[in-house]
């Protein structure tokens, strides 16, 4: 047995495993960005939060005959103000002035703050814009008819 042979060892290829694991745990993340899919993701979740929260509250106004009532008590104890009357905002969520009943059912830490997003009123419209999101990456909420609007065109 004199030949010699020829090959790796054992070692060699680790060393040369490793250094590939490393290379490609740094310039991996570089090459996907999945930021703004992210975003879109988070937009889509507080959309269904939004649409959830405004039919349990809705439903409850039904179920209790509130017809004329202008709050309705959830089963944890919050007060949501509500529309009144037979019209298109009959028992859903308000978000004018300081009736940010949305915020309330929803389980937002506050009127201006959404788990992770900002919330803006014009009028009766709720505007929740995830934290560095763009105007063209929210949610809307409409008190008028419950309109949830997503919009997630450049969530980057």
């Amino acid at each position: 047995m004199n030949g010699r042979q020829s090959g790796f060892t054992l070692v060699e290829l680790i060393v040369v495993i490793v250094i590939l694991g490393i290379l490609a745990a740094t310039a991996l993340p570089r090459f996907i960005n999945v930021t703004g899919e992210a975003r879109s993701a988070s937009v889509q979740g507080m959309a269904g939060s939004l649409r959830s929260a405004a039919a349990v509250v809705q439903a409850k106004w039904f179920a209790v005959g509130s017809s004329g009532a202008s709050t309705v008590t959830t089963a944890d104890g919050q007060t949501v103000t509500v529309g009144t009357g037979s019209g298109n905002d009959a028992g859903l969520p308000l978000h004018a002035g300081a009736h940010n009943g949305i915020t309330v059912a929803a389980r937002c830490e506050s009127n201006t703050a959404c788990q992770g997003f900002a919330v803006s009123n014009a009028g009766t419209v709720a505007t929740f814009t995830p934290s560095g999101g763009s105007a063209s990456c929210q949610v809307t909420y409409d008190s008028s008819n419950g309109t949830v609007t997503p919009t997630v065109t450049n969530c980057n």
